[in-house]
């Protein structure tokens, strides 16, 4: 019996979720913001549609493979911008914090994330003994850190 409940109780929650992001045909995306996707993002390639809401999120790739999300408002305004970076492009405040706190973590899946002014980055650190999920700001804070 608890089986079924438990069942039953995931399939609604996975129903709720698909209600909640829908994919979308590239044509049921709003002219004012594709036009300015296809403005500001001219090379995008093996580009996917979502609507959330009353949000527009779109994953895209450019260049070698970088993979890029991002969420536009009914208006076409970018609300947030989620884009894979290497570790060379962090800032010198997060590459201090890594060498300072995190000697030894090799630093993989690295994003920079941008929601109106505020940039943070997210990445993880590995190492044998412990995993962690990061999140700092420009100048190395630790905004979030959660252990993998």
């Amino acid at each position: 019996m608890k089986s079924m409940i438990l069942t039953m109780a995931v399939g609604l929650l996975l129903s709720a979720g698909n209600l909640l992001a829908q994919d979308i045909p590239h044509s049921h995306v709003p002219s004012v913001i594709v036009n300015k996707f296809s403005a500001q993002f001219p090379k995008a390639r093996d580009i996917d549609w979502e609507q959330k809401g009353e949000l527009y999120n779109v994953e895209f790739e450019l260049g070698r493979n970088v993979d890029h999300e991002i969420w536009y408002d009914k208006n076409g305004q970018i609300v947030k911008h989620k884009e894979e970076i290497n570790k060379s492009s962090l800032p010198a405040g997060v590459t201090s914090t890594l060498q300072r706190d995190f000697k030894g973590y090799r630093v993989d899946d690295i994003e920079k994330i941008t929601e109106g002014t505020a940039v943070t980055y997210k990445m993880e650190l590995d190492s044998f003994t412990k995993d962690w999920n990061i999140i700092m700001d420009a100048r190395g804070k630790i905004l979030q850190q959660n252990a993998d």
